[in-house]
């Protein structure tokens, strides 16, 4: 099984314009990324942009650099383009904002794909580490059938308590994707259920898809503010 890990990565964050270059322990934040997927060693590590400020500091870096239309919608659209021509069977999308992804759970998030030979998507999920996340929509919950597959993802309470405490699932947004599957989730269209939750692997559910979900001590830090990118430095220097 070929493997190949694309990190998608844009300067116009809504929330943080500049992200993927703004100084994490004096380097580019986009360098620890591409370091942690270099050290994840499942295969060639490449970065999907739209811009040559990016391109730049990646160029030499060990991840190859793929140049991609500036109007896609999400980071999936962006490694879709990206991968096209690209030998690889199974493609892992690493976040920009997350330098401190345990290489570890980049290679779990793999796993389902060998014992699956039609499965089309997976990802990553551990248990809720507080009850008050169980309430708070920024932390998105998922519950998985007996077979480990996602049934629903959502910014509210799932499985809602109403006997006893829940043993929720808070998802992790890694995600890996079938080539296959990749080129055609372009393609699908927008559903209710994700535009309502601003969750876009709703779609992929709505569409009779998939999910494979990988549980386990998966804790990554993304980075969406000033703010975040502080308590990530923090945790970085104190490693």
């Amino acid at each position: 099984m070929n493997i190949a890990i694309g990190i998608p990565a844009r300067m116009g964050s809504s929330r943080f314009p500049g992200k993927p270059l703004a100084l994490l322990a004096s380097k580019p934040m986009i360098l620890h990324v591409v370091e942690k997927a270099l050290q994840a060693d499942l295969g060639p590590v490449f970065v999907a942009t739209d811009d040559h400020r990016i391109t730049e500091v990646v160029k030499n870096s060990g991840a190859a650099v793929c140049m991609t239309s500036p109007d896609h919608p999400s980071g999936s659209d962006r490694l879709a383009e990206a991968v096209r021509e690209m030998d690889c069977d199974v493609v892992v999308n690493v976040q920009g904002d997350e330098p401190l992804i345990d290489p570890a759970a980049i290679r779990a998030v793999v796993e389902p794909f060998a014992d699956d030979a039609y499965l089309p998507m997976a990802t990553l999920a551990h248990p809720l580490r507080s009850e008050s996340d169980l309430e708070d929509a920024n932390v998105v919950k998922v519950v998985c059938n007996a077979k480990g597959r996602a049934m629903y993802f959502s910014r509210a309470a799932i499985p809602y308590p109403r006997s006893g405490s829940a043993s929720a699932l808070q998802h992790v947004g890694l995600y890996a994707y079938r080539k296959e599957f990749l080129l055609i989730y372009p393609s699908l269209e927008a559903c209710e259920a994700e535009q309502t939750e601003q969750l876009e692997q709703l779609r992929v559910l709505h569409h009779g898809y998939d999910i494979a979900v990988t549980v386990g001590d998966f804790h990554c830090i993304g980075v969406d503010t000033p703010e975040d990118l502080d308590r990530a430095e923090a945790m970085l220097l104190n490693r």
